[in-house]
């Protein structure tokens, strides 16, 4: 390795080991499962609005969203872009604050299936063994696509083996989230943003320098037919109809928020439901901002590869746009090596803040819900702590053996695993939470179609193209929704008490 990479890689471990060291700390505040869970319900405005977002965001905001634009120009990447910020900020301004209520009143729940499961009074466990299975299901691929930006973030880097270098990654990670459980995750989740933050500056500021300027990148772009239309996409030099269709279908990702559960968990774990309203504007400015500086990148990075300042990128090889750029940079001095490192983990951790999360959401689904509320298995909390570390570590390793394909792309896996909650919870949350007469059998059945709707769109009514070509998000939210809403009023209603607790949860001015 030249001195550039070295001085790279030292600021790389010098991040690493700072996130491990925070996991270290929290270790010895988790005295119970609801410490390690939710962090105690103590988490602050601005540590919450970070933590929700950049555990939102993983490895495609610094990848696969530059790589989407790098490709097709401006319309997927940045319809989808749009989608994602109505999304945040609707789930902040509806849902936060009445789940925040709403899990403190359902019999203090610390997990999403265990809120369902109270907030519908449901003895047989079918809905929280149902919700932990999908959880499951959708957070190994998730899991499996941060273990494989990193595989190839180190690979580029320093040119070793990708399976090795996906290895390493993958047990710096869980080895701070199942040390330090919730609070280690939320903690390094905000200063990881700041280093994503960081990162995403510094590649425009470089880009824009090299360059000479915006104006030889209007003028680059412009020639291209489609590149920074909203209506088409570029495809081989030619200009692709980007329909109302798909820019519905596109903007659906913003459903996707309604039923992330590593999301959801930041909304029940803040300290003050008053103080909501104020992360909810540093969340969606943040969001807003970073999305369309990743969009930028995507672009400016083609530009690059144009004028010769970096290769041309084809295929999956487009996600790694920041990191060409990175190594650009690398080259310019020693002010420019500081910034390389900080960019490279910028992408470990947008990646490690996602995947932290996402262990713990699919940790506790296993240990609380199938354990616990399944099983019938009563443990100390000292045996559920190890128990919990203890799944953290299987779901990791199943996330390595599905991310071994060094060719997957980060992008496609991400939306397929978004969609896939967004379908199976985001409806059951929604009426949850604002349907009075929602009721059991019609979350079971809601969940249950949302989660089937996701593969019979992906696999078999998508491919047949045209007008189907619809991101499988959106008619299976729909169906999902329209189901749970036809059977809660063909079944029995809801018994007095579940009305009662709803109506609880619904009155602000009662004090929790």
């Amino acid at each position: 390795m030249n001195s550039n990479v070295w001085g790279i890689s030292a600021i790389i471990v010098c991040y690493l080991v700072g996130m491990v060291a925070i996991g270290i700390y929290f270790m010895k505040k988790n005295s119970s499962t609801g410490d390690y869970y939710l962090g105690g319900r103590q988490l602050g405005p601005i540590v919450t609005a970070m933590s929700a977002e950049a555990s939102d965001m993983s490895s495609w905001l610094l990848m696969g969203l530059p790589g989407v634009a790098y490709l097709t120009g401006t319309a997927d990447a940045a319809w989808t872009a749009i989608g994602l910020a109505i999304g945040t900020y609707l789930n902040w301004l509806i849902v936060a604050k009445r789940l925040r209520r709403y899990s403190v009143v359902a019999g203090n729940a610390i997990t999403i299936p265990q809120f369902f499961k109270n907030r519908y009074h449901d003895k047989s466990g079918i809905l929280a063994g149902l919700s932990a299975i999908f959880i499951v299901i959708f957070f190994i691929p998730y899991t499996a696509s941060g273990f494989a930006a990193c595989g190839k973030l180190f690979s580029t880097l320093f040119g070793v083996p990708y399976f090795g270098a996906m290895l390493v990654s993958a047990i710096v990670i869980v080895a701070y989230t199942a040390l330090g459980g919730f609070s280690a995750a939320s903690t390094t989740d905000l200063i990881q943003s700041i280093v994503m933050s960081v990162a995403l500056i510094s590649v425009v500021l470089f880009g824009i320098k090299t360059l000479g300027g915006m104006d030889v990148i209007a003028s680059q772009t412009a020639s291209m037919q489609g590149y920074l239309s909203l209506t088409s996409v570029y495809n081989e030099g030619t200009a692709v109809p980007y329909g109302s269709i798909k820019i519905a279908s596109t903007l659906a990702w913003g459903l996707g928020y309604f039923g992330m559960p590593h999301v959801l968990l930041r909304f029940m774990a803040i300290s003050d439901e008053n103080k909501i309203k104020l992360s909810r504007r540093i969340a969606t400015i943040w969001v807003v901002i970073s999305m369309a500086v990743a969009v930028f990148i995507g672009i400016m990075g083609y530009t690059l590869s144009r004028q010769g300042y970096i290769d041309v990128l084809t295929g999956a090889d487009s996600e790694k746009v920041i990191i060409t750029i990175a190594t650009l940079m690398s080259k310019s001095g020693v002010l420019g090596i500081v910034l390389a490192g900080l960019i490279m983990s910028g992408i470990l951790a947008c990646t490690m803040s996602t995947a932290d999360s996402q262990l713990l959401a699919a940790s506790s689904s296993v240990s609380e819900d199938l354990l616990k509320g399944i099983l019938k298995k009563e443990v100390s909390e000292k045996t559920s702590l190890i128990i919990a570390r203890v799944t953290v570590l299987l779901i990791a390793v199943m996330g390595v053996l599905m991310a071994l394909n060094p060719e997957s792309s980060v992008f496609a896996i991400v939306s397929f695993a978004w969609a896939g909650f967004g379908a199976v919870f985001g409806p059951v949350v929604l009426l949850a939470l604002f349907w009075k007469r929602s009721n059991r059998q019609g979350a079971i059945v809601s969940m249950f179609a949302g989660g089937v709707m996701i593969f019979v769109w992906k696999y078999l009514v998508r491919p047949m193209g045209g007008a189907w070509d619809i991101y499988e998000l959106l008619p299976a939210f729909l169906v999902a929704m329209v189901l749970n809403i036809i059977v809660s009023l063909m079944t029995v209603p809801p018994e007095k008490e579940i009305v009662d607790e709803f109506e609880k949860a619904a009155d602000n001015s009662y004090n929790l």
